[in-house]
């Protein structure tokens, strides 16, 4: 592990030194031959779908698995996009002359060895290591054993590049070590690796950041509310709200708990109870909602799960202080959304409620690098420090002080 982490981190100061034009050229080329060796994926992809089967995954994690034609196509055209970004090394972040007469400006650098440790999807190895190499870090990748004749097929074709272009294949690599003690000793190689992001169940992200010495930051669960306020138009609430949970109930950014103000609840449940039951969603209500729908009722540990299917918990709360009270209470910090006409109870929830990603009338599926316009992320950070929301190039660099003298001294 330690010799392997060691020429991650001389790779890193190659890569930290390479021009934008030669990073992506290099990125172009990768997103083709995925492109092209599509049928190798899929193949390997099946013995993972096959595995999967076997071994009972819930149709949520096949799900996230399964790569087609069409997947590995988004794949490529998301290295495309990362690609076409604004080069993120070397921004001129900050400059200023001080009394002295020194001209000291703030320069956006490379972070240098990241770890990314993710379960299920596969086209987190090909989303992630373009991210790091457009931004010039070296990627240290451990994805889940369900998916690990997918990683493996994907990183050696990124390799391949790499090495055809006369760089190091260690750029970009596939942890040697999988095993649970693997990760243990990856995480403490503090001399190594300067980062590690964690992507993954709450038992794997608690895990990495109660053991870890290597700076975290963490891509927590999932557990995403929609508000629909009294003066919410009834057919965008219905809506948005399909889409939040049904379009993809499988992942972090889908809706978990639906909160419906008093006002309206009469009115609107009904409606969003035929729409929810023509979804076949699982439905579980306060004691107020089982009295209007038939459905069972919830319980407090409903309201902290994350369910990744599609199933749903709904309250009806007495006001919008109730709601935002709600949501500080079981909210993870990832997505939050209120339905509203109302300007002023919009903006109120948009400033106190505390997530990283918060929605006026806009599904809470919309936390996505991709859907900002990032190209792909990393993870989406519920940390506040140093990133938080959908992690793109630009979280990935930290940033120097480059001060310039004529002589000055204190």
């Amino acid at each position: 592990m330690e010799e392997f982490l060691q020429q991650a981190k001389q790779s890193s100061r190659i890569i930290a030194n390479l021009s934008g034009e030669i990073k992506n050229s290099v990125l172009h080329q990768m997103a083709d031959a995925l492109v092209e060796n599509n049928l190798d994926i899929i193949k390997q992809n099946q013995k993972d779908i096959l595995n999967g089967q076997q071994n009972g995954l819930s149709s949520a994690l096949m799900d996230r698995l399964l790569l087609n034609e069409q997947r590995i196509k988004a794949m490529s055209d998301a290295i495309h996009e990362i690609a076409a970004l604004k080069e993120p090394v070397g921004r001129i972040i900050d400059g200023w002359v001080t009394e002295q007469g020194l001209n000291i400006q703030k320069v956006s650098i490379p972070i240098g060895v990241i770890g990314i440790i993710y379960e299920s999807r596969p086209n987190v190895t090909s989303d992630t290591a373009a991210l790091c190499f457009k931004s010039g870090n070296v990627c240290v990748l451990k994805g889940g054993k369900e998916a690990q004749y997918s990683n493996q097929i994907i990183a050696d074709i990124l390799q391949d590049v790499l090495i055809k272009n006369n760089l190091p294949k260690e750029c970009i690599s596939l942890l040697p070590d999988s095993s649970r003690e693997g990760v243990a000793n990856l995480i403490t190689q503090d001399k190594y690796v300067d980062l590690i992001i964690p992507r993954g169940g709450e038992a794997l992200i608690k895990y990495v950041c109660t053991n870890a010495s290597v700076p975290v930051v963490k891509h927590d669960k999932g557990l995403c509310h929609t508000f629909i306020d009294k003066n919410a138009d009834a057919h965008m609430a219905i809506e948005i709200c399909l889409n939040a949970k049904c379009q993809r109930p499988g992942v972090c950014n889908a809706m978990e708990t639906l909160l419906v103000h008093s006002n309206i609840a009469n009115i609107l449940l009904p409606a969003l109870y035929e729409a929810f039951e023509n979804e076949n969603t699982i439905m579980r209500g306060c004691e107020q909602t089982v009295k209007l729908l038939d459905i069972d009722a919830v319980t407090p540990e409903d309201y902290d799960t994350e369910y990744l299917a599609n199933e749903l918990s709904i309250k009806i709360v007495k006001d919008l202080d109730e709601a935002i009270e709600h949501i500080s209470k079981y909210g993870s910090g990832h997505s939050e959304c209120i339905i509203s006409e109302d300007y002023t109870a919009v903006n109120k929830f948009l400033d106190q409620v505390d997530a990283a990603c918060v929605y006026a009338n806009a599904s809470t599926r919309f936390t996505d690098g991709a859907a900002f316009g990032f190209g792909a992320e990393v993870g989406i950070s519920t940390n506040k420090l140093h990133a938080r929301g959908p992690m793109g190039i630009n979280d990935l660099t930290t940033y120097k002080f480059k001060v310039y003298g004529s002589g000055q001294i204190r």
